[in-house]
């Protein structure tokens, strides 16, 4: 029999050569091309079954040949949630099952219209869309204020979208349609000429309905006039709506000073500071939202307003005094002035008292809070010398304004996001989405686009655009906004559900985390798997907001938990390193990743996710195993065969073969136990007789742990010199001789053991010569 120890030493001198000769082997090369040629086409189990040369391959791979024929038994394997405990692969101890299940993505990508990841992101863009607001119309203001005194004529003005918009809104006109004409003719006005453009094109527009009026009345009976039910009666009414409610333009003529030519007089600007502070205000105000610069102008108003106020009729006459009195003190927009009047002229003194007795558990208090903040009399006037608000009082009043003005705002926003999180669960496809007004108010806002009025058209071509190719729908916006709405969602082609772009698949991260788990508390307690489980909630949900390389490099906690779960000592690798590997061409043999060590664990983690050359996000590879599944079952099948192959020689070297591929997984001695080959390449090398195996399962596990510190199987170079004692002792136990020579030309030596003390084990017999 050929030695068990120099064969395994020249297998494992250099095992990237012996598995590259087991791989080009023409039986293993034809087997592997096959597999990797049709494995991305298998989309379901029973394609997956119906092909045998497929799964009969995966099954060697995981050392699961001799369970070929249990095809049913295989199914509930894969089809386990590996997610769940209690699954049925989770459920069998022979983790080898396990393994087969992870290798492949049967179940295990989630069609969603949008991932937690998104669905936070997007949110984060909204609440963010809305704390810039504020920011937004004070840079608008700047601009506004800055460049309108470089403009010299009406043309300039309008060919500057960002000026003319400006104006339009604050004066609450629609840019989109007011034409050129018309804003020319406007603004060139002279207001107190009747004569003048604006106000004979507003005479004309109320006189053009007031003229349909007149021909309505001409035409209808009494009868018809007299009832308001009637045709004519509605006609009448719907025309003089207009008239009452005709845009006026007028605001905006006074704002400017240009000329009727268009163009400015010698040293004249087109608005006065005292205009642009009017104009900015108009601005501030016609935001969909209160800012916080509108909050300061109601402060301003208000505290200025006050003191001149000298009956409750003037505050309850004034909308703006009255509605900021009211958001002050946390009261509903259903509030009425006559109850605000009735507070305000409440006798707190008195127990019976508007003030005192009414409002219910929910507003007495902040009734007689109220009443006591104003100094009215019953009658609703001031005693003389008295003034509405005292300094303090008016104080309090606006601290409560500035913690307040936005309560609505906010309750709004509250609502929106609890409806946004129930609704986007239900979404079944583009169309769903799109029909939803709350859905889309959030999107759009969160990305910048709410005051665009796309329709529904562009925004589906948008959604079901392929991101990952240059050319698709959305690249050809030239608009970043809309690539980020795409990105937010999951859509196909046809706008059906489809599977996140994640820098990891579901069940790649699902391995990672788990594999850092076990790396974590394979020696350690309770409280190291605790720890360890609750920083793979971390990874988990980070990795899923990671879009490049440079995103997941420049985060070194989430490289730390990559390296860990690889097995590998973060200390010893940099991020550069690593960066190198994930730059790296897999299919050129001189690149990084193909003639460094570690070939095998760092191709593991690269293949694993989902970047393309450029280091951006990557669609991932089609069909059932994700690029590291492949990689992995093939790498796998090498192994298998080579030590098949090397076992038809000699058992003893399969049996070291299987030990050191195994080593990395064991973790307690009862590891040992249940995996027979384990077993028998430790009672070799520690000399354990075999009828300990029959002894209590408890006894033999002390027994290995009195002579095996299980730790040294996960340092390289203790486990070499273990597999070494072991290959010498096989040799011994085979009565295998091995010379001198063959020692020194095996390379003897490189382990720590010499070559005298392998030949001095070798020539040993029972009963020793």
């Amino acid at each position: 029999m050929v030695s068990t120890y120099i064969d395994y030493n020249l297998i494992t001198r250099d095992m990237k050569t012996s598995i590259r000769r087991t791989a080009e082997q023409v039986q293993v090369a034809r087997e592997t091309a096959y597999y990797k040629e049709n494995i991305g086409n298998v989309t379901s189990i029973d394609e997956f079954l119906d092909d045998y040369r497929l799964y009969a391959y995966a099954m060697k791979a995981h050392g699961l040949e001799d369970m070929t024929y249990a095809k049913a038994f295989m199914r509930k394997v894969m089809e386990s949630d590996l997610s769940d405990e209690n699954s049925y692969a989770n459920l069998l101890t022979d983790e080898r099952y396990r393994n087969f299940a992870m290798a492949f993505s049967f179940s295990q990508s989630t069609e969603v219209a949008q991932s937690d990841a998104q669905e936070d992101a997007l949110i984060g863009l909204y609440n963010q869309s809305i704390a810039n607001q504020d920011d937004a119309v004070r840079a608008d203001s700047v601009y506004f204020n800055a460049v309108l005194d470089t403009v010299t004529t009406v043309d300039q003005l309008w060919q500057n979208e960002k000026l003319k918009n400006y104006v339009l809104t604050a004066f609450g006109f629609d840019p989109d349609y007011v034409s050129y004409a018309h804003f020319k003719g406007v603004v060139t006005s002279d207001v107190s000429d009747p004569n003048s453009y604006v106000n004979t094109a507003a005479a004309s527009y109320k006189q053009g309905y007031q003229d349909k009026i007149d021909a309505v009345k001409s035409t209808a009976t009494p009868e018809e006039l007299a009832d308001s039910n009637s045709t004519a009666s509605k006609l009448i009414a719907q025309y003089q709506a207009v008239i009452d409610n005709a845009p006026d333009y007028k605001p905006l003529a006074a704002a400017f000073n240009f000329q009727d030519d268009g163009t400015l007089a010698a040293g004249d600007l087109p608005m006065s500071d005292t205009q642009k502070a009017s104009v900015n205000e108009a601005y501030v105000f016609m935001q969909p939202r209160l800012s916080s610069s509108a909050a300061q102008l109601n402060k301003l108003f208000y505290e200025s307003t006050i003191a001149s106020v000298t009956k409750v009729d003037d505050i309850t006459s004034n909308s703006r005094l009255f509605a900021y009195i009211r958001i002050s003190y946390g009261l509903p927009a259903s509030f009425l002035t006559s109850t605000m009047e009735n507070i305000l002229t409440s006798d707190l003194s008195d127990p019976n008292s508007y003030a005192n007795t009414q409002g219910g558990t929910e507003y007495n208090a902040i009734y007689k809070e109220l009443a006591a903040a104003f100094n009215f009399q019953t009658d609703g006037t001031l005693a003389s010398g008295d003034t509405a608000q005292t300094a303090a009082q008016m104080a309090t009043t606006s601290d409560y304004w500035l913690a307040r003005y936005n309560d609505a705002d906010e309750a709004a926003d509250e609502s929106l996001i609890a409806s946004y999180k129930t609704l986007i669960g239900v979404v079944a496809d583009v169309d769903d989405l799109l029909s939803d007004t709350k859905i889309m108010r959030l999107a759009l806002t969160a990305v910048g686009l709410e005051d665009e009025g796309d329709t529904a058209r562009k925004l589906k071509k948008v959604l079901t655009s392929d991101l990952t190719d240059p050319n698709s729908y959305v690249y050809t916006l030239k608009d970043e906004r809309y690539v980020e709405l795409a990105k937010a969602f999951n859509f196909n082609a046809d706008g059906t559900l489809g599977v996140p772009m994640l820098a990891q698949s579901e069940s790649e991260i699902l391995n990672t985390a788990k594999s850092y788990v076990v790396e974590k508390s394979r020696f350690g307690t309770e409280d190291d798997k605790t720890k360890a489980t609750e920083e793979s909630k971390y990874y988990s949900a980070e990795i899923e907001k990671i879009e490049t390389l440079d995103d997941l490099l420049s985060n070194r906690r989430l490289v730390d938990f990559i390296l860990v779960a690889a097995g590998l000592d973060p200390e010893e690798v940099t991020t550069d390193y690593l960066r190198q590997m994930f730059e790296s061409d897999f299919s050129d043999p001189k690149s990084f990743i193909n003639t460094e060590p570690g070939t095998t664990i760092y191709k593991d983690i690269v293949a694993s996710y989902n970047f393309d050359s450029d280091g951006n996000l990557a669609k991932p590879t089609p069909g059932i195993q994700t690029k590291r599944g492949v990689l992995e079952t093939e790498d796998l099948y090498f192994n298998q065969t080579l030590e098949e192959q090397k076992g038809e020689e000699n058992a003893g070297v399969r049996l070291a073969l299987y030990f050191r591929r195994q080593a990395e997984g064991i973790s307690t001695a009862y590891d040992f136990l249940a995996d027979s080959a384990l077993l028998q390449v430790i009672q070799t090398t520690f000399s354990i007789p075999e009828a300990m195996s029959s002894a209590d399962v408890d006894i033999q596990y002390d027994y290995i742990n009195r002579v095996l510190d299980i730790e040294d199987l996960h340092d390289p170079e203790k486990l070499e010199k273990l597999l070494i004692r072991f290959t010498a002792l096989y040799d011994v136990e085979n009565n295998v001789d091995v010379t001198g020579a063959e020692l020194i030309l095996s390379g003897s030596g490189r382990n720590g053991i010499s070559a005298d003390t392998l030949l001095s084990l070798t020539q040993l017999r029972t009963g020793g010569a």
